[in-house]
Parts: C-alpha cells; sequence; structure tokens
C-alpha cells in the first residue's frame, strides 16, 4: 500500500451556529490514489458542530493550505516523452490539449505546482506511465 501524503491547517471563521468565532481544521489528504478534503468545526460559544468532506478541494480551502504550507512541485527527473506525458496530465487535469502543452511547458520548467497531495497524485500517475517525476516539497524547493 502506498503511503498518504497530507496538507492540514487550523484556523479561526464564523461559526455557522451563533456567529462567533469558532477553530477549524481542515485537510487534504492523497490515500489510496485519490485526493480527498475535508474541514470540521465545533464552536465552544454554542456547541455547534459541523464536518464535510468530498473530493474537488473548495478555492477557499485549497487557498488556505498553499497560503500555510506554500507549494509543491512537479519535477519530471529525466527529459519526458512529451506525447506520454501530455495524455497524462491531460486525463488527470481534465483539459484540452492546447491546455495541456501549457502545462507541460510549466512542467519541464519547474514551474508547476500546488499542493502536495495534488502535486504527489499527478507524480505518481505519471510514474506509473513510465515517466520519473516527482513531488518536491516546498521546503526542498
Amino acid at each position: 500500500m502506498r503511503q498518504s501524503v497530507f496538507a492540514s491547517i487550523r484556523f479561526s471563521a464564523v461559526c455557522q451556529g451563533c456567529g462567533a468565532q469558532a477553530e477549524w481544521s481542515g485537510v487534504q489528504a492523497l490515500v489510496n490514489d485519490s485526493l480527498r478534503w475535508g474541514v470540521e468545526s465545533m464552536c465552544s460559544a454554542c456547541g455547534f458542530a459541523v464536518a464535510v468532506c468530498g473530493g474537488d478541494l473548495p478555492d477557499e480551502l485549497r487557498g488556505r493550505l498553499l497560503s500555510e504550507h506554500r507549494t509543491a512541485t512537479l519535477r519530471l527527473t529525466v527529459p519526458a516523452q512529451r506525447a506520454k506525458a501530455m495524455r497524462v496530465l491531460r486525463a488527470e487535469l481534465g483539459i484540452d490539449l492546447t491546455d495541456v502543452k501549457v502545462v507541460l511547458e510549466r512542467v519541464l520548467a519547474g514551474a508547476y505546482s500546488g499542493t502536495l497531495p495534488e502535486i504527489e497524485c499527478l507524480a505518481r500517475r505519471l510514474r506509473a506511465a513510465g515517466i520519473d517525476a516527482v513531488a518536491v516539497p516546498p521546503t526542498s524547493v
């Protein structure tokens, strides 16, 4: 079984029950090659509790994760087979041929980044297709 990769945060936000400031926690994880996310909170003022999770990471949570942890970068460690890499990126990112060319150029330049779970997911998909790829954590960039 592959190792899980995750990024988590704690933050304050308004309680949906009473409007007071409440402590929240959020996470994005790559588990068994599937990206998942979750947020939860329990208000100390009114006791309101909420937990929400899903597959597609909400923009607000993604922004908070990137702000706190910075970005990881996707690197190809040997010259890639461009056509094969484009097929993988296109399938994983759901983008068209024009956009995948731009993304591949960013990857080859060492400029394609995202959350560590997102980038590790892409690196795993590329490696499964025979392309030597790594996710470079923010502290190593």
